[in-house]
């Protein structure tokens, strides 16, 4: 089983470790096109201040945040289960997992970024911002590049198994999956239920999704089809509802009724 996550904007910084390392990454067929990604981030940065914060969208009262872009290269660098912070990622406290736990984590949960396309819990990461829809000078725009570059290491991080799809629609544009591959291929929705009434909410979604993939990794569960998946999900308490199987996979809406 492979899940994929989608990147936290907001991102711990390391005050100390080991400058960024692209070699050392997981999924190395990415090294090339993560190359060309940071180089175009650095480059950018390292001009004129207030035309790359336009360009990212930085908000003025963040213009560090160019600054950080413009030393990713140099700057320290922690596990990326640090780097990632915000509501889903305090749902699952990859930290703070037992250690067979985490284990299966470091093979099972796979983050997509937009400046090093797929990483791993245990790769070491610098702060950066860069958004999903972010369109970059001299490379275009960062959906559609790692759109032709991520398929290989998607590919090999699943294998045969059964891919768990929680990332936001920005991030789900990085890459689709193929027809043939969709019978594997699990996407999961949670609506909030309140007063007969079903609604994604943003807090909830994060939170529900933080707390499904830590209890999958907590138990063990590995299912092979996202019947099984919905099975498994259904053994650790949740109310889950199958949608019918489609080009891109098979929904699973989890229903909530509090946080």
């Amino acid at each position: 089983m492979l899940i994929l996550l989608p990147p936290s904007e907001g991102k711990a910084a390391p005050r100390r470790g080991r400058p960024l390392d692209l070699g050392s990454l997981s999924h190395p067929v990415l090294t090339e096109a993560r190359e060309r990604v940071v180089d175009a981030v650095v480059s950018l940065c390292s001009g004129d201040p207030a035309e790359a914060a336009r360009v990212l969208d930085v908000p003025k009262s963040q213009p560090e945040l160019v600054d950080l872009n413009a030393r990713v290269r140099g700057a320290p660098t922690a596990r990326a289960d640090a780097i990632y912070t915000g509501v889903l990622y305090d749902a699952l406290g990859l930290p703070g997992l037992s250690p067979a736990a985490r284990r299966r984590a470091a093979g099972r949960v796979r983050v997509t970024s937009s400046l090093l396309g797929l990483v791993g819990p245990g790769d070491r990461l610098p702060a950066y911002r860069l958004s999903g829809d972010a369109v970059l000078p001299g490379l275009g725009g960062v959906a559609a590049w790692w759109r032709d570059h991520l398929g290989p290491a998607v590919t090999e991080a699943v294998g045969d198994g059964l891919l768990v799809d929680l990332r936001s629609s920005t991030y789900a544009a990085f890459w689709r999956p193929p027809a043939d591959a969709a019978r594997r291929v699990a996407t999961v929705r949670v609506l909030h239920e309140s007063a007969g009434r079903r609604q994604v909410v943003s807090h909830f979604n994060k939170a529900t999704k933080g707390r499904i993939v830590r209890a999958l990794l907590e138990d063990g569960a590995n299912p092979r089809t996202p019947a099984r998946l919905a099975e498994a999900l259904g053994d650790l308490g949740w109310t889950v509802e199958v949608d019918a199987a489609g080009a891109r996979g098979t929904r699973l809406d989890v229903v909530v009724g509090e946080l």
